[in-house]
């Protein structure tokens, strides 16, 4: 990891710099995946799955044996700890539903707010080198609380043409039964524009690589919402002289072994136990299946040594990170005052591991320092609120002359004249 002492704020902006490819290059090899989606369907979809995956897929769906036969195959600590996860997740994200709004803004005017769930939605898990059944359980599982009348959720397969069991236990308990054997670009675009066996969804939701980013950026501009610009993972380390090294080092790896391009940063005031965090992380580093992986991810992290907490936070914020750890006594009083960052972890037993799989909050998360207006996935990322408005003949008398009086003052007399008919109408009743 690269160590950077008091650097000055001028220089954070290109210190805290993401290591990722240009968008703008990654389009160039996307979009003509996604073009050919759209003009060839389901033989496209087969084509770049053999391509890129390494397999021949006939039939791109997920049978129903299939899902069924897929906890046979799991051992029970992992469904128990499966279950459990899906219990915690769903009693946060149910805990969100809103009532309904109805309230009579003046006599005779009632506005009312209702949430809907959006029709039909797309899941993307990502599959490779790991596959992330927890996503499944952070997507299916508000979707389904949400009321999303249709699902469709699509996974990479492996060398064999199956999904993990995981992904597909994860899903069956979820209640997900369309499941389609398709990844990268052209899953995103199946479900952007449809094909003879995905169906065309309204919004997209799920992580994944660069390629799969901008997909769903390019699919966001002519055909289909999307949750959120997600890329590369990352996690900010906060810690103060109180931190155990072990738990920091343990915290730091447990990101950087997600992928090459992932990002770790760490941050204290402190540089005394640098010598021990660097041992920790060797020796851990060493145990870890993936260590290739994180070793080359560390390669392009940072350590930051600072004045105070005071520029600690306002490094934060400037960074909004994804993930934000504060390894320290007085990590409540740090996160006040936190305004960038996607999930908070508070204190020395909080690891972001607890959230990515089984605390409740979701994992899905703004990237790359869209944290700075984008929230994570939630209840509301399925949902769509919908205002009503009721206006009785009294309402229309008391708030008819004010709208007339802007409509005419925008000069927009159309407007003006759908409330005056109906005024006319009530003096003439009256009278």
């Amino acid at each position: 990891m690269k160590e950077f002492y008091n650097p000055n704020r001028e220089s954070w902006k290109e210190l805290l710099k993401r290591p990722t490819v240009s968008l703008s290059e990654i389009r160039k090899v996307v979009q003509p995946i996604m073009d050919q989606v759209l003009e060839s369907g389901d033989e496209a979809l087969k084509e770049y799955t053999h391509k890129f995956d390494g397999v021949a897929i006939e039939n791109l769906v997920v049978s129903t044996k299939e899902i069924e036969k897929a906890g046979d195959e799991l051992n029970k600590a992992l469904k128990t700890a499966i279950e459990v996860a899906h219990k915690n997740i769903t009693v946060f994200h149910e805990a969100q539903k809103l009532k309904p709004l109805k309230i009579e803004t003046m006599e005779g005017v009632v506005c009312e707010r209702k949430s809907i769930g959006i029709p039909k939605v797309g899941l993307y898990i990502p599959g490779g080198s790991a596959p992330l059944f927890s996503t499944v359980l952070m997507l299916a599982i508000p979707a389904k609380i949400a009321g999303c009348r249709e699902i469709v959720l699509c996974s990479p397969p492996d060398k064999q043409g199956n999904l993990h069991p995981a992904i597909l236990y994860a899903a069956q308990i979820s209640g997900i039964t369309k499941i389609i054997k398709v990844g990268g670009a052209q899953a995103i675009a199946a479900m952007a524009y449809g094909t003879e066996t995905v169906p065309k969804v309204d919004k997209i939701f799920g992580p994944g690589n660069q390629y799969v980013t901008a997909a769903k950026q390019l699919a966001s501009l002519e055909a289909v919402a999307i949750d959120m610009p997600a890329g590369p993972s990352e996690v900010l380390v906060y810690a103060d002289e109180g931190a155990d090294p072990a738990f920091i080092a343990a915290d730091l790896l447990s990101q950087a072994e997600h992928g090459v391009d992932s990002q770790v940063v760490f941050v204290t005031t402190s540089d005394v136990k640098l010598p021990e965090l660097q041992k920790e992380i060797y020796t851990q580093l060493r145990e870890l299946p993936r260590w290739e992986i994180a070793e080359r991810c560390l390669q392009n992290s940072l350590v930051i040594i600072l004045k105070n907490e005071e520029e600690a936070i306002e490094l934060i914020n400037e960074y909004a990170p994804e993930h934000l750890i504060f390894l320290c006594k007085n990590a409540r009083e740090m996160a006040d005052k936190i305004d960038n960052a996607g999930s908070i972890f508070l204190g020395y037993f909080t690891p972001e591991s607890a959230g990515d799989y089984a605390s409740g909050t979701n994992h899905t998360l703004p990237t790359n320092g869209a944290a700075r207006a984008y929230s994570g996935v939630s209840l509301d990322s399925f949902v769509k609120n919908i205002t009503y408005q009721e206006i009785t003949e009294k309402g229309l008398q008391n708030l008819g002359p004010h709208v007339e009086e802007m409509a005419a003052a925008e000069m927009l007399q159309a407007h003006k004249n759908a409330v005056s008919v109906r005024l006319k109408s009530i003096k003439k009743k009256r009278s």
